[in-house]
């Protein structure tokens, strides 16, 4: 089979797709009453996009029809490794793909989603008709981590189905208690190549709709360990379990395989294994099922997980999984840490994968401002939410990361509340807590404590600095001092600078000079040692930081002079110095704001 050509664009809500087209204004609340304490204009109704339940069952149905006749491997994953577009192999050896396994639970591993695929062409004739299957990983509520040859060349949002919360494949109409979601979007690591199956083979959908199980992160850039010869790691997956049948497994599969060293695959593998952005694991095959544990067709793109994190997804391995000598071949988490991340905490607000910007001007007219991407003047046409006054602080953050973004805002009497899609209809506010009034600064850069949850940082009245975990339900745990003397500082940014799988912390002194706080995954000590990125930042009166607002999976950094220019400073991935690249003029007349998300 071929990768289907046809693609349809991408569902946005009703709502934010009208509002898209037509810049029309979102339906403001009525006036307050005085006294009252002052909420945001409700957003119209937002309707979940894609596809119906019955649709997305037919879709499972397809998928399943498919595995039967032994037509699962997704298409873009056929080319042999080392082998031209369309030319077959010379070896003839690489085929992407639980041999040797035993059965595993759900509840051992709830994070596990299937992901399936169907599309009949829109004719009658079924000969056309293309169905496939892969594994993937929860890593959000609504993001599912699994292998770019799963997805490179396909339209999941038409065609696509992921099922989770069952060990069992689907048996007609019978999901086994698991549940359904469509697929929102699908982003694909742009380094990837699918003639090579090199360049980091991962992928990330974002659903439509918020699953409720639990969810596994992927291994940070700073993890050695769990890459270190002979650690322990477990796969999933339904692929085949046998050589010599094309049947994959009805029930999900784990087995456990050391971990290699680079020079295992390369040994066996040649140049076909690219050190670095693969990772090498298991025992040589036999050359037969007995004496074989290996992932096998129908496993692509489930995790190897290490120590409680993803070290890799399954890629490749050898034709039929059991040649001997043979290691399995995974893409190595730890490599696109940064990349990915980006993909699972955005803040896109409406739904195009490219961060947004909210802005609220001293008259209390509040605005969103949509990206463009990496093109001038980076931010689209504005859209009107009403009046916002009254509130003394407003930052925008997927705090329950189920893709639909939150609005944290603080009234007047310092309560802080959590402005969120509330799953069906509507956004609702959720109280979080009095007192806020004593903070300065709020701000939400990510997820600083290492739980993949989103954080909050405070800064207080005396200069102390305080992390507050996010919950991943709009609330917050105790908090946690990060420490003193922080008065004379501005504190801002979002995302992961420098590239290393954790979110940072971007803060300006006294004197005019712009501090990167590399976060260190954990809650305490919550930032590292600080890396100066440059001096001369006391011209700007505002920063604003949405996070990737480019698309390229690096988080940038919005900035106000005096004059009320806005400037972009492009992230790089690189700390100290090379952070940013040099600013790029947005445009004038931001100085009429007094407030960004």
């Amino acid at each position: 089979m071929t990768p289907t050509s046809r693609r349809t664009h991408l569902v946005l809500p009703a709502a934010a797709a009208a509002l898209a087209l037509s810049g029309a204004v979102l339906s403001a609340a009525p006036a307050q009453a005085s006294g009252t304490v002052p909420v945001p204009p409700r957003p119209a109704a937002t309707l979940q996009p894609g596809a119906s339940q019955a649709e997305l069952q037919e879709r499972i149905q397809g998928s399943g029809a498919a595995l039967k006749n032994g037509e699962a491997t997704p298409p873009a994953a056929q080319p042999e490794a080392g082998a031209t577009a369309g030319a077959p192999s010379p070896s003839g050896t690489v085929d992407p793909k639980i041999i040797g396994g035993k059965d595993a639970t759900i509840a051992e591993a709830p994070w596990m989603v299937q992901l399936h695929y169907y599309d009949d062409k829109g004719t009658a004739d079924t000969s056309d008709d293309e169905g496939y299957f892969c594994g993937g990983t929860l890593v959000a509520p609504a993001k599912v981590l699994t292998a770019a040859h799963c997805v490179y060349g396909l339209d999941w949002a038409a065609n696509g189905a992921v099922l989770g919360g069952t060990a069992q494949l689907p048996d007609g109409g019978d999901l086994h208690g698991g549940r359904v979601a469509g697929v929102w979007r699908q982003w694909v690591n742009p380094t990837y190549r699918p003639s090579t199956i090199s360049g980091g083979d991962l992928a990330v959908l974002t659903l439509t709709d918020a699953l409720p199980y639990k969810t596994l992160q992927p291994a940070s850039s700073s993890d050695t360990a769990s890459y270190a010869n002979g650690t322990p790691a477990t796969v999933y997956g339904w692929g085949r379990t046998s050589s010599t049948s094309d049947d994959i497994s009805p029930t999900l599969q784990k087995a456990t395989v050391p971990m290699r060293s680079d020079a295992a695959c390369t040994g066996y593998w040649g140049s076909d294994f690219v050190p670095g952005q693969m990772a090498c694991a298991g025992y040589p095959a036999s050359g037969q099922d007995e004496g074989t544990v290996s992932p096998c067709n129908g496993d692509s793109g489930g995790p190897l997980v290490v120590n409680g994190r993803i070290a890799g997804v399954v890629s490749w391995g050898v034709t039929d999984c059991v040649a001997t000598g043979a290691y399995g071949v995974y893409a190595k988490t730890s490599s696109y840490a940064g990349e990915v991340n980006a993909r699972i905490d955005d803040s896109d607000l409406d739904f195009d994968g490219l961060a947004d910007l909210f802005a609220r001007t001293s008259g209390g007219d509040a605005f969103e401002y949509y990206s463009l991407g990496d093109r001038w003047p980076y931010l689209a046409d504005r859209v009107s939410l009403g009046d916002w006054s009254g509130l003394s602080l407003v930052r925008q953050a997927d705090l329950n990361r189920d893709f639909y973004q939150d609005y944290l805002y603080r009234a007047p009497d310092g309560v802080l509340y959590d402005f969120a899609f509330n799953g069906d209809d509507r956004y609702e506010s959720i109280r979080i807590g009095g007192g806020w009034n004593a903070m300065k600064d709020i701000r939400v850069p990510g997820d600083l404590s290492g739980d993949a949850l989103p954080d909050l940082v405070a800064k207080d009245k005396d200069g102390v600095l305080w992390l507050y975990p996010g919950k991943g339900n709009g609330l917050f745990g105790t908090r946690v001092r990060i420490g003193g003397g922080w008065s004379a500082y501005t504190i801002t940014g979002k995302g992961d600078y420098n590239r290393d799988g954790k979110a940072d912390l971007l803060a300006r002194d006294g004197s005019g000079v712009l501090w990167l706080y590399p976060g260190t995954g954990k809650a305490s000590p919550a930032l590292g040692t600080r890396i100066k990125v440059g001096g001369g930042w006391s011209v700007y009166n505002a920063f604003a930081t949405a996070g990737d607002v480019t698309g390229d999976g690096r988080p940038d950094l919005l900035a106000r002079d005096t004059s009320g220019v806005l400037w972009l400073y492009k992230g790089t991935g690189s700390a100290g110095t090379a952070t940013f690249k040099t600013r790029i003029k947005v445009g004038g007349g931001w100085g009429a704001f007094n407030l960004f998300g």
